[in-house]
């Protein structure tokens, strides 16, 4: 039987966790969140897409950061599964509150894309079209994705085997309270970590720590670090108003560059912040596959700098 690391042993332990059911919308700050090889369950579980089937993001439609999700209290203990009466709502400036039903919609849209994956999706019906249509002031559909018919794998060379629903890349995004701290010490005004949207906030751990995780265990659950989180313009949109600046992708170009953590590697131009993470694992037939605030956080295998860490 193997052998579970001690409390003494843990490096850091979970200070928040984060669910985001729509892509691109605002996220849901929880207690706990069940485990699932696509992500938590509910995370990225929806998509807005224009009328060809285009993914909508904050990167062309800022505004999607102002969108309020909210979905049953219950939703979040495991194995809890939605009845007629089990809505996600959403919520917007100048917008009535919209009702969508956790029971999964039967009309399916086909060519539906997310960067370089296009397939089959859920259709949400005319009254969440309506209500994305007049909110955005263009054409929309919401969307969810059919895992009865559609898989959507990871990069293979990172993570060969493992799939997500509409994340932009992998099920999982890690990121400590070391490195917000460390980011907000150099910025001239702190922002939140909601500019970032990770799943799991760990704290305890030293700043940039995470960048050399290569295997983790969060309780009882494994995770693979497989990839540093290159990071986009979302983070330079203040998710309180949809306005988008300069910072902290300026200051993150001159201290978290490939060229600054990753000089003797091929330069992409990217910056990073966090950690791409796969579940690692089986969850057949097994309870307590959850992740809680508070649980401890163990490193099982790292590598000893950025520069040798996979991205």
């Amino acid at each position: 039987m193997e052998q579970l690391p001690s409390e003494s042993d843990a490096i850091a332990k979970v200070s928040s966790i984060f669910i985001y059911p729509i892509k691109s919308c605002r996220g849901i700050s929880v207690s706990q969140a069940s485990v699932t090889p696509t992500g938590f369950r509910w995370d990225r579980q929806w998509l807005v897409v224009n009328y060809k089937g285009r993914a909508y993001t904050q990167r062309v439609e800022p505004k999607l950061s102002l969108v309020q999700v909210e979905l049953p209290d219950e939703a979040f203990i495991e194995g809890w599964e939605p009845s007629k009466s089990s809505y996600l709502v959403l919520k917007a400036p100048g917008m009535d509150a919209l009702k969508v039903s956790l029971i999964a919609p039967r009309e399916v849209s086909n060519g539906v894309s997310v960067w370089e994956w296009s397939g089959s999706a859920l259709d949400e019906g005319a009254d969440a079209s309506k209500w994305f249509s007049d909110y955005l002031g263009k054409p929309s559909r919401l969307v969810r994705f059919n895992t009865a018919s559609e898989t959507r794998p990871v990069e293979p060379e990172y993570a060969r085997g493992h799939k997500i629903m509409f994340s932009d890349m992998y099920p999982y995004m890690l990121l400590s309270q070391g490195s917000m701290d460390a980011l907000n010490n150099v910025l001239k005004e702190p922002i939140p970590v909601n500019r970032f949207r990770p799943n799991i906030l760990v704290e305890g751990c030293e700043p940039f720590s995470e960048d050399l995780w290569t295997e983790i265990r969060i309780d009882k659950l494994t995770f693979l670090g497989v990839k540093l989180c290159s990071r986009c313009k979302i983070p330079t949109i203040n998710q309180e108003t949809g306005i988008a600046g300069a910072e902290p992708n300026e200051t993150l170009r001159k201290i978290r560059s490939d060229s600054v953590l990753r000089p003797t590697q091929k330069q992409k131009g990217k910056v990073y912040f966090g950690q791409n993470l796969v579940f690692e694992g089986s969850l057949t037939g097994k309870k307590g596959n959850v992740v809680k605030v508070g649980d401890l956080v163990y490193v099982l295998k790292k590598v000893s700098s950025a520069d040798e860490a996979a991205a």
